[in-house]
């Protein structure tokens, strides 16, 4: 099990492998653009030739770059889901250039309209992203916490997702809060396992790659997506204490995206907790 986080590319994408391990992290997470907003710009390529050669000489991995928070593909404006096709498919090119595991997105909101009304885009453009993607990287869906009509709060609904995709190049990143703030108490090991055993029965323990780890700001079943430091919320120490000791999770990295202890990010406060939580395990 290797503990990273989101770190920041500010300066270049080269520089985010140097972060990540003076914050103790041995995976990391990277945006590949500003996360709020449709501008791309490709990265030259000698910027991926020493993102890759620092990666290479620090053992830092696996790496995935995480999408821009625009992009919704139950959106009922074509020019905006088509928008976020182009999106995915641009990151899809970069983490291939710099040989990334994959990206990992949220896949919106159906906007009231219900998930059924809004399957069939969804399934088409993952699709579209995949024909118009290098071989290689994994298309990453991530579950969400359940609010402003989030698709994918419900593995039900990723699984049914997938299964119409019918790609193994889909894959998926459980988020912590998310899952809590969504109703499954894994906090709990008999709600952990009861969650678990709901992922696996409608998508498949083997779809798994990335974990998102953060505690909630709010209780279980908010259906509010807020991060909090590790055993600072509601999920608490006990709770990551039972989440990193599921057999299901030993080989899957954890990546951080909480606000952090100084308010600045990702720390190496919360690497040395969950690292202090990992090595207790038998």
């Amino acid at each position: 099990m290797k503990i990273g986080a989101h770190v920041s590319t500010s300066g270049g994408i080269e520089n985010a492998v140097d972060r990540g391990i003076e914050m103790g992290c041995e995976t990391i997470q990277i945006f590949g653009s500003s996360p709020q907003s449709w501008l791309f710009k490709k990265v030259p390529v000698e910027k991926l030739d020493v993102f890759k050669s620092r990666a290479k000489k620090t053992g830092i991995g696996p790496i995935f770059l995480h999408c821009i928070y625009l992009i919704n593909l139950g959106n009922p404006d074509p020019v905006k889901v088509d928008k976020g096709i182009g999106s995915l498919v641009n990151y899809m090119e970069l983490a291939a250039g710099i040989e990334a595991e994959g990206i990992i997105f949220h896949p919106g909101s159906h906007k009231g309209v219900g998930f059924d009304a809004i399957l069939d885009q969804t399934v088409n453009s993952i699709l579209s992203v995949l024909e118009d993607s290098p071989n290689g990287p994994w298309l990453t869906i991530e579950n969400t916490a359940g609010m402003g009509h989030h698709i994918g709060s419900k593995f039900s609904e990723i699984g049914r997702i997938i299964n119409r995709v019918g790609s193994p190049r889909v894959k998926v990143c459980l988020d912590t809060q998310h899952t809590f703030a969504a109703g499954y108490d894994i906090s709990s090991k008999t709600g952990l396992e009861r969650a678990m055993e709901e992922f696996d029965r409608e998508i498949g323990l083997e779809r798994l790659v990335a974990i998102h780890a953060n505690d909630s700001k709010y209780e279980l079943g908010a259906g509010v997506d807020r991060h909090e430091n590790i055993g600072e919320g509601y999920i608490g120490k006990q709770g990551f204490e039972n989440i990193m000791s599921y057999d299901a999770f030993r080989e899957v990295p954890f990546f951080l995206e909480v606000p952090g202890f100084e308010g600045n990010g990702p720390d190496r406060k919360n690497i040395d907790i969950l690292k202090g939580i990992r090595d207790q395990i038998p």
